[in-house]
């Protein structure tokens, strides 16, 4: 047990991040998914967006506040920096997110519910990693 708990520590952040990180992803699924299977048509490559960018604002809010708590341990009195900066890269990463979703959903329709799983999830590993990059080398900075 203290193995594990040494290991923990040594990699407390990246850990942290990779447990924050899932839940924002099941937090913004859950909303996308929500929407598209039962008022949204993934077809519609208007609602397919409007789905992307409201499962983004939900997931970004739950974000800032678990990653500046749990992950990064954040003592910033600069909330609105901080803020701004979050918001920035999440705008980012979104902007990635939604040219693969209208790549391969919208242009190859490959827009089956099948598909929309798959290039949701593809685009999602793609994010996490972004903004972990983004929220460590310049949002959180120690």
């Amino acid at each position: 047990m203290k193995k594990i708990w040494d290991l923990y520590h040594k990699y407390e952040e990246i850990i942290n991040y990779l447990i924050v990180g899932g839940l924002t992803t099941v937090i913004s699924l859950a909303v996308k998914y929500g929407l598209l299977f039962t008022v949204m048509d993934a077809s519609d490559a208007l609602e397919l967006q409007v789905a992307v960018i409201v499962s983004w604002i939900v997931a970004v809010a739950f974000a800032y506040f678990a990653n500046r708590i749990f992950v990064f341990h954040s003592k910033s009195k600069q909330y609105l920096k901080e803020i701004s900066g979050f918001v920035a890269g999440r705008i980012a990463t979104l902007i990635m997110e939604m040219v693969i979703m209208w790549f391969f959903v919208t242009l190859l329709k490959l827009d089956s519910n099948l598909w929309v799983v798959i290039w949701t999830v593809v685009a999602q590993i793609l994010v996490v990693i972004g903004n972990y990059v983004i929220s460590k080398l310049f949002v959180f900075k120690k």
